[in-house]
């Protein structure tokens, strides 16, 4: 089968396009032929060094997917051939204590595929029954794609982790981003008032036009102090942030007291000043997000079901063209999800 899969670490050359061995079906498991894959800044990690992260070379890239069930053994009852599918991008043991008190997400030995296991930039993909999931009528193959990491991640921050309100307002660095994006269609569904940033005109423009409150240029204004002007000097509720060190002064500055703020990476750094004296005094909750349970998936696709959720898609490419989406995705011009067509 044709797949995308890293041979080393550094830059685009250690990523190629070419055969792999067809993944063999295990017991329980289910063979995917997958249409879908989106990018996600994880992939530029396991392309650049991977550190930290237990993984064997070569490995297939990519952490979410979407297709259709190629087979299933005669156990499986609730998936059929030809039945469109995505995927849950981690396996988890079922037996540690965080499995059976109902969070896998904080499963001790959680494997992540396009991590610490071949992923889903291929044309076939086996994984337990348990981590897929209908694809939703609405939805393309990218759309439905997208949800596995970028809006299960998203829905987590907003509502698990952040537990925002309608009365709230919250504050999204990075608009154009997926999670970004994603968490902003989240809040506006909630009720909630939101501002996003961004150092690019046409991106806070478009995010007004998905029906964001308030937006701040970045580059050119200070955000916390566009914040407390906006919140005639209170400061928002609940700071979702995905960036790291970079902005991590202005979402603390721009927090009511005992404020919340939830992140889910480091693009810029992750090492930011803690201002601990600002966190105890000001009370502020500082929330750590990474993916999200099953049963979280589960709520996103009933909203996609229903018409009131859908995902934001900037490209689609070619799986050939592997190369070209990865050198966009780490440009940061994306508005929403880069997608790889794998058909």
């Amino acid at each position: 089968m044709k797949a995308a899969f890293i041979t080393g670490h550094g830059g685009n050359e250690v990523v190629s396009v070419g055969e792999r061995p067809l993944p063999p079906r295990g017991p329980g498991q289910v063979l995917v032929r997958l249409r879908a894959a989106t990018l996600n800044q994880v992939d530029l990690y396991m392309r650049n060094s991977g550190a930290g992260i237990r993984h064997q070379l070569p490995q297939i890239m990519g952490l979410d997917g979407c297709g259709v069930v190629e087979e299933v053994g005669p156990e499986e009852t609730r998936l059929r051939p030809g039945q469109r599918v995505l995927v849950y991008p981690g396996i988890t043991c079922g037996r540690c204590e965080f499995c059976l008190a109902g969070q896998p997400v904080l499963c001790a030995s959680m494997s992540l595929l396009g991590e610490h296991r071949d992923g889903t930039f291929a044309q076939y993909l086996s994984v337990p029954a348990a981590n897929l999931f209908p694809v939703p009528d609405p939805l393309g193959d990218a759309e439905a794609a997208a949800l596995g990491v970028n809006h299960l991640t998203a829905w987590r921050m907003v509502n698990t982790q952040a537990r925002l309100q309608a009365h709230e307002t919250v504050l999204i660095f990075g608009i154009g981003g997926g999670v970004s994006l994603a968490a902003l269609q989240l809040a506006r569904l909630i009720g909630a008032r939101t501002i996003v940033t961004s150092r690019d005109e046409l991106k806070l423009q478009r995010a007004l036009a998905l029906g964001a409150h308030h937006a701040i240029h970045s580059q050119r204004e200070d955000v916390a102090r566009q914040v407390m002007a906006l919140t005639d000097g209170r400061g928002v509720d609940v700071v979702i942030e995905n960036v790291g060190a970079a902005v991590w002064d202005s979402a603390l500055r721009s927090l009511v007291r005992g404020g919340r703020i939830v992140t889910c990476g480091a693009t810029t750094g992750d090492q930011p000043p803690a201002d601990l004296r600002r966190v105890f005094i000001r009370q502020l909750q500082v929330l750590g997000s990474t993916l999200g349970n099953p049963g979280e998936l589960a709520q996103v696709l009933a909203l996609c079901q229903r018409g009131l959720l859908r995902p934001v898609i900037d490209s689609v490419y070619p799986l050939d063209e592997v190369h070209a989406a990865l050198a966009r995705l780490e440009s940061g011009a994306q508005f929403g999800k880069i997608a790889l067509n794998l058909e």
